[in-house]
């Protein structure tokens, strides 16, 4: 599967996610698919709800979020493809929580935040069968993604 999401799209990501850090921060990714193809359009940024003090290697939303969510991609044209999240002091790989919370056919982009900074992006799609994640190749283009 191959996935393409703007500079500047990816850019207001790293933004997000650096201000979140030391916890995670994230929040849903807007778009389109064809066939293998994602192209990411936007990432609405959701306040992270999981206990305050867990907040360093967790992130949650709520339902309604997602009922919202839906409904927001529905009104744009748009599909509900996946979501963002952010590793602090970890690489962007998903974790073993990530695993037992994750859809199948649903996008994770996956940003490692280090002392404060991202410093690396990578996508993620759950197996069908829920034993592991397969990476994604992840295109940065220099224009707004059409």
């Amino acid at each position: 599967m191959a996935v393409t999401i703007s500079k500047k799209l990816q850019s207001h990501i790293f933004q997000h996610v650096e201000g979140t850090f030391p916890n995670e921060g994230g929040g849903f990714l807007l778009g389109t698919r064809a066939g293998d193809d994602i192209l990411v359009k936007d990432a609405i940024h959701i306040d992270n709800i999981f206990e305050t003090e867990e907040q360093y290697h967790r992130y949650a939303m709520t339902p309604q979020n997602w009922a919202n969510m839906e409904d927001e991609a529905d009104s744009r044209g748009l599909t509900l493809i996946g979501y963002h999240h952010s590793h602090p002091h970890a690489p962007a790989i998903p974790s073993e929580f990530d695993r037992d919370h994750a859809l199948p056919n649903f996008l994770y982009l996956i940003t490692s935040v280090q002392a404060g900074e991202a410093t690396d992006m990578r996508a993620w799609t759950l197996k069908a069968d829920r034993t592991a994640f397969d990476a994604n190749e992840l295109k940065i283009t220099e224009g707004e993604t059409e």
